[in-house]
């Protein structure tokens, strides 16, 4: 079954099919989480099934609201699908656009709904392999050496949010 986001089409939110807002780079909502802990931000790296950028290191867990759920819903819910972590407070982190190539002909042209939960300690995490193929708990100077050093190991969206919004995120 197709999965329906919302995307603008002529100006007008509507359901889109995913992978046709990708292919046709539509505008379209989305959602992305930084999970924080013990001076740790939770990164992942995604399988190699997914259709854009497998393989490549991205925040805590992204994707797209579903048509009708809001975004923190939708925060909460992708936590509890990808990683196996639920029951938090997903605080929200404002809200920015971007547009990048991601492969295969794909743009994402997203407007994001930015999160992060804070956790005293580190959860247990529990992959979803269809979903993450790594995890990895990195330091916030870590991880902005780690995309220095070797930017194509890591998402474009990732990039953009460590170049152009960190202070949004993590001040």
């Amino acid at each position: 079954m197709a999965v329906m986001i919302p995307a603008w089409v002529d100006g007008v939110l509507q359901p889109v099919e995913k992978l046709e807002a990708h292919l046709k780079g539509l505008r379209h909502k989305a959602v992305s989480v930084f999970l924080v802990a013990g001076g740790a931000v939770l990164i992942q790296r995604r399988a190699m099934e997914k259709y854009h950028t497998p393989g490549l290191w991205a925040n805590t867990c992204c994707t797209h609201p579903d048509w009708n759920e809001t975004s923190e819903a939708c925060a909460v819910r992708r936590l509890e699908e990808e990683l196996g972590i639920a029951a938090v407070h997903c605080a929200p982190r404002g809200q920015v656009e971007y547009r990048a190539e991601v492969g295969g002909g794909m743009i994402e042209h997203e407007v994001v709904d930015l999160f992060r939960v804070d956790l005293d300690a580190r959860p247990e995490v529990r992959m979803n392999p269809d979903e993450v193929m790594a995890v990895d708990w990195v330091p916030l100077a870590e991880l902005r050496a780690r995309v220095a050093a070797t930017p194509e190991a890591f998402t474009p969206w990732l990039r953009i949010y460590l170049a152009e919004h960190g202070a949004a995120i993590f001040g």
